[in-house]
């Protein structure tokens, strides 16, 4: 072998070249093997709209309208209760309990889950406090977040954490213990916990306490699904000229690189894909808290784009109810509102805008009928509901009565809510249009429902009820210290039927929020 190369001696420099080349080569196989398991890892994770709704604002926002299978509502915002740091209420206004009786919320939340569409429970915000702020007690504070959790049958918690509580790092480290408990509880019982923390952000990325308050989670042993990014008020962070959709892409490019250098120090390597995964966006409609800072419909557009063209892994807006155009009737569209955007829109614009093509999570397959495909064809008999009034919160609608606005009724199973004064309209009479119907359509009667305990009303609010006179329709009288109208012209016929729920009567018993109403005025006009 040796005498067939005689004089031939091996090249340093073209051995060089040779390993050069193929330790190119091994790093370019290893680079596309990393993006391959990079875009793997990614395409696991599914990217989610779903738009803040600020559940105590007036009038209250309709969650289950419009609502789709697959899609998420961003409840916002539970606190700690004044009164009581280790229970928690929505906006520091209502317990959990007051807000099913005064606005029903829980009522709302199940229509949303009878659409296939679920609930995230975001606690924190701006205003108020945090729970971790307030309860200082680690097992209640526990509590407290499963309440909420279990309450509206979530499997999503989003902390909302900006001002004071960003700036609280013994809150964070007992929000941080509290999260890791829960997550192993849900773990335990085959349902995993998802948690996102939102926290605002400069276009230079999350401001150096965000960073800290990352850090905690990180080290202290949470699975954080993702950092949902507050891509508004960027001050002076953002160039002049610079548009709303171009600052907050700035901003989620700079937070990007700071998660990625982040995990990295804590030994986690997250590829540029998968990393996108764990970022949400979430923009303010229209007009922000800070003149000139205007959120447009292009702003919507171009940010869509962006967040479909990387990969993110949830876009959310503030807020459902300020997706709304302002109207003519509102003199200063740079004064920030809570109930419109503050620029010219259709109904719901930015929603469906920042949602196109966003993927949905499909509903689980429903269950095939035991009788197999023959069954499965057959349509089953149609069966009257019959409203209970013993199970029903409020009073079955009655042709004959008139209901006035934002009174509730109960028809065929489901709770109602007038929008103005009607009378002989069922609630759930066909319509082309809702804004045909002069009725809401609230959510379903809940397991457990009864009637809501009667508010009495004071002597001297209205004439006692006398068999000897006659009453015209639209009379009111008191009976057994209840309010009720007459339906039509009636003389000698007790009040008493209608408190028992009878249908063919000619008194209507005025609902709870009616009398309330009533006697503040009476009070007032007494001096009382």
């Amino acid at each position: 072998m040796a005498s067939r190369f005689a004089g031939r001696r091996l090249s340093v420099v073209r051995l060089s070249i040779v390993l050069a080349i193929a330790a190119l080569l091994v790093q370019g196989a290893l680079l596309s093997w990393g993006k391959v398991k990079d875009a793997a890892q990614a395409e696991q994770t599914h990217s989610w709209f779903g738009p803040y709704v600020d559940a105590t604002s007036t009038p209250f926002y309709p969650i289950g309208d419009g609502v789709a299978a697959g899609e998420r509502v961003v409840l916002a915002f539970a606190v700690a209760d004044p009164e009581k740091p280790c229970r928690p209420s929505w906006g520091g206004y209502y317990s959990m309990d007051e807000a099913a009786g005064t606005f029903d919320l829980d009522r709302r939340v199940a229509r949303v889950h009878e659409a296939g569409a679920s609930v995230v429970v975001s606690t924190g915000g701006l205003i108020n406090e945090e729970p971790a702020v307030a309860c200082e007690d680690p097992a209640q504070l526990v509590t407290a977040y499963a309440d909420l959790l279990e309450r509206y049958d979530s499997s999503t918690l989003d902390l909302d954490i900006e001002g004071p509580a960003l700036e609280n790092p013994a809150a964070s480290a007992r929000r941080v213990q509290a999260v890791r408990e829960l997550q192993g509880r849900f773990s335990a019982a085959g349902k995993p916990l998802e948690v996102w923390l939102t926290l605002p952000v400069a276009t230079g990325g999350l401001t150096a306490a965000g960073l800290a308050e990352v850090e905690r989670y990180v080290a202290g042993g949470v699975d954080l699904a993702g950092v949902n990014l507050m891509t508004m008020n960027f001050g002076e962070t953002r160039s002049a000229g610079q548009s709303m959709a171009a600052a907050s892409i700035q901003a989620a490019r700079s937070a990007h690189q700071q998660l990625k250098e982040l995990y990295g120090s804590h030994g986690e390597e997250w590829g540029e894909m998968s990393l996108w995964s764990k970022i949400g966006l979430t923009p303010m409609l229209g007009q922000n808290d800070l003149m000139g800072e205007i959120f447009t419909l292009q702003d919507a557009r171009d940010l869509n784009a962006f967040a479909l063209e990387v990969g993110v892994g949830r876009v959310s807006l503030w807020s459902a109810n300020r997706d709304f155009d302002c109207g003519p009737n509102y003199p200063d569209p740079t004064r920030v509102s809570n109930n419109c955007s503050g620029v010219p829109q259709g109904q719901g614009e930015f929603s469906s805008l920042l949602a196109q093509n966003i993927e949905k999570v499909a509903p689980p397959p429903a269950a095939a009928p035991s009788g197999g495909l023959q069954a499965a064809q057959s349509a089953p008999a149609a069966t009257a509901i019959v409203d209970n009034p013993e199970t029903s919160p409020y009073p079955i609608w009655e042709e004959e009565a008139a209901y006035v606005e934002a009174e509730r009724v109960v028809w065929r199973g489901n709770v109602y809510e007038a929008k103005w004064w009607t009378q002989g309209d069922a609630p759930d009479a066909p319509v082309a249009a809702a804004a045909e119907t002069p009725w809401t359509l609230v959510g379903p009667v809940l397991p457990g429902d009864k009637p809501e305990k009667p508010v009495t009303a004071p002597k001297g609010l209205y004439p006692n009820w006398s068999p000897k006179r006659a009453y015209s329709k639209g009379d009111r009288v008191l009976f057994e210290g209840r309010v009720l109208e007459a339906k039509w012209w009636n003389t000698a016929e007790s009040p008493e039927a209608a408190l028992r729920s009878a249908a063919n009567t000619p008194w209507r018993v005025l609902a709870n929020d009616q009398v309330k109403a009533l006697v503040v005025a009476f009070k007032k006009s007494s001096g009382s």
